[in-house]
């Protein structure tokens, strides 16, 4: 089962196992105009429930799936699961907005908003080696898909702390192979640093990490 599909069985889960995610005072509810699920969404995100939220969406999608509250509700899910460093959440709803209502313009967006998304993901660049690499494969597509797009001075902020945090895990792996006396497998690790676009004389690491809050 791909991530998409596990986060939206989550979220299905939460709505019949919780009891409450689409109910009132312990009644489900069902078979509400689309307008009233799209302001308990509202109301859940203004409180803080997340919870909620995605249950009320479950609820907005299973019966309004046309409705045009659909775009805004889905906007706002991806943005306040962002604001909550719900990273993964907030990709969900960002790639059901590009499903649903994507056009060429929208996507410039959305498709900047997933690489934020996928960026302020990497927690640590040891155990998030995968994404950091995956979010250098999407920084570089953006950039080929959007040339003139105005996020792109972010981009290549992004794309820049990217490779830097790679440089850095390269060298320190080789380094530890060094200090085990493994040599060839350090030569490796330097290796793959020989071919980047960044050197060490180009990395200042700051103090809390080199994935940094550009975003501020």
């Amino acid at each position: 089962m791909d991530m998409k599909k596990s986060i939206l069985v989550a979220m299905v889960m939460a709505v019949v196992l919780g009891g409450c995610g689409a109910s009132k005072d312990g009644v489900a509810e069902f078979n509400k105009p689309a307008l009233y699920w799209y302001k308990k969404i509202a109301a859940s995100i203004s409180d803080g429930n997340m919870d909620k939220a995605d249950a009320y969406y479950i609820s907005l999608k299973s019966e309004h799936m046309r409705s045009p509250l659909m775009l805004t509700a889905i906007l706002m899910l991806a943005h306040a699961h962002m604001s909550k460093e719900e990273y993964l959440l907030a990709n969900y709803y960002l790639d059901e907005y590009n499903k649903r209502f994507g056009d060429p313009k929208s996507r410039e967006y959305i498709d900047f908003m997933k690489l934020k998304a996928s960026f302020l993901g990497i927690k640590d660049v040891y155990k998030d080696q995968k994404l950091i690499m995956d979010s250098i494969r999407q920084a570089r597509t953006y950039l080929m898909r959007y040339p003139g797009s105005e996020y792109t001075p972010l981009v290549n902020t992004i794309l820049v702390r990217l490779l830097m945090s790679q440089y850095l895990l390269n060298e320190n792996i080789a380094a530890l192979y060094d200090r085990i006396g493994k040599p060839e497998a350090a030569k490796i690790y330097r290796e793959k640093n020989s071919n980047s676009v960044v050197e060490m004389s180009d990395i200042t690491p700051p103090e809390k990490g080199i994935i940094g809050k550009i975003f501020d």
